[in-house]
């Protein structure tokens, strides 16, 4: 995971959260050479993003494993064209590399 740049660090405001030792050393594990408070930004920018609607996923067909038939349940874009798939419609979800399901329309795989 890379850090987005937004500000410098010294822009940003010193926030105090605790953290289990073990939680806090498998994050300093996982992020190698970044730095686990990088990580953390990342995981909490990528959070507000999904919560607030703005999160709009960039994926090729190269990131798709495997696609099967769904029907919407609420409405969703798909991540390979953006385009609407409203509730209750058709759609498929795709089975990506890093093992997630994704939204895709259903003619989002035809060339």
């Amino acid at each position: 995971m890379r850090t987005l740049t937004r500000t410098t660090t010294t822009e940003m405001e010193v926030t105090s959260i605790r953290l289990e030792r073990e939680l806090k050393d498998k994050l300093k594990a996982l992020s190698g050479n970044t730095g686990y408070q990088a990580l953390i930004r990342d995981v909490l920018w990528s959070y507000v993003q999904q919560k607030s609607g703005d999160y709009r996923p960039q994926f090729s067909r190269q990131d798709l494993r495997a696609a099967v038939e769904a029907i919407a349940q609420t409405d969703q874009h798909c991540v390979l064209t953006g385009t609407p798939i409203p509730q209750n419609s058709p759609m498929l979800l795709g089975l990506t590399t890093a093992g997630d399901f994704v939204p895709l329309s259903p003619d989002s795989l035809h060339d």
